[in-house]
């Protein structure tokens, strides 16, 4: 497949057909504010004859954006407030979060970090800032985990991947690497043989958790990549997150599902869109969020179901968003099954 340049531009969404040339005037203020990028292979994903297309929705700007709520933050996950050093997050004992790029190959507009990601904020940290980050996780013995984030870790080339793989690998106590990432959905191509073996580790086990809502992101270029890692020993999990208009429906959400184990990709997280700004149009009430994954949970096999959860904000932790099948009265327990009737226990 020929390799196209990303959609970095307004006017280059109007000359792919993705906005109208009326539109380009009025989305000015969304991209002024908000990094915007589309790469070629998304682009391709997108019916331009479907103005409810779920790709074009998730990665195309909207004027929506620039309705920001009261509740809203710029910061929802409290990420500057759980940050020691650049470029480390720590919101649990024993797991920190490593961002050593603030750059995506393409921009969701529902973003928790929408405020932090993008070409002028950096694309990377220094060398002697990821070598204090590295000293912070060295000195904090009891941190098991690192989790690699950004921006997305996978736009680091072949070698600096190698590198940070065996910086983290040598150190004694981190027994889990996992890697978060948009790039098998965004650019398949990208990720190599080489930079397979990048990620792997001599000692740590590694996990990659990709980044997918809609069973359409899952090309065949996407689960081909998504091939590569799993025949080469990576283990992959899946992150989604609810939104309004792209997968609020039974079907959309037992779709994906379906389809992510089918890839040998295990669903495991299904977030409630966090408080960004700007990010309103995509969020639905928590209660039909519950009845949706309550009715997902029942028509799946239980390794399709992930865990649905809310980031508290400020960076508490997470909360299971899921309403509970049990239950009691002055009998004593009841048990919800899956036909919806409540059972004695």
């Amino acid at each position: 497949m020929t390799k196209t340049r990303p959609l970095t531009s307004l006017i280059a969404l109007e000359r792919g057909g993705l906005i109208s040339s009326d539109d380009v005037s009025i989305l000015e203020p969304v991209t002024d504010r908000y990094a915007m990028a589309v790469t070629g292979h998304v682009a391709r994903l997108i019916d331009h004859d479907n103005p409810s297309d779920p790709i074009a929705r998730m990665f195309v700007p909207s004027v929506d954006e620039l309705t920001v709520l009261d509740e809203e933050l710029a910061d929802p996950i409290g990420d500057q407030r759980h940050t020691p050093v650049k470029g480390i997050v720590h919101r649990y004992p024993n797991r920190v979060l490593l961002k050593p790029v603030a750059v995506c190959p393409v921009y969701c507009r529902f973003c928790f970090r929408r405020e932090m990601v993008g070409p002028d904020l950096g694309e990377a940290l220094t060398p002697g800032e990821l070598d204090a980050a590295l000293e912070y996780v060295r000195q904090t013995e009891n941190v098991t985990e690192v989790i690699l984030t950004g921006g997305d870790p996978f736009m680091l080339s072949a070698t600096r991947a190698r590198a940070l793989t065996e910086a983290l690998s040598d150190i004694p106590h981190v027994r889990i690497i996992r890697w978060h990432t948009r790039m098998p959905v965004a650019d398949p191509g990208r990720i190599t043989e080489d930079f397979i073996s990048a990620l792997k580790s001599t000692r740590a086990a590694v996990y990659v958790s990709v980044h997918i809502n809609h069973v359409k992101e899952l090309s065949e270029e996407t689960r081909a990549s998504c091939a590569r890692m799993a025949d080469d020993g990576i283990a992959l999990l899946s992150q989604s997150v609810l939104l309004k208009g792209v997968n609020d429906s039974v079907e959309a959400l037992c779709d994906l599902f379906t389809a992510l184990v089918e890839t040998r990709v295990r669903p495991y997280y299904l977030h409630h869109p966090d408080l960004a700004p700007g990010t309103g149009h995509f969020r639905m009430s928590i209660e039909d969020g519950q009845a949706l994954y309550t009715a997902v949970r029942d028509r799946v096999s239980g390794i399709a179901v992930p865990h649905y959860v809310i980031d508290i904000p400020g960076g508490v932790s997470k909360a299971n968003a899921a309403q509970s099948d049990v239950s009691s009265d002055q009998d004593g327990i009841l048990v919800r099954g899956r036909d919806g009737a409540l059972y004695r226990y």
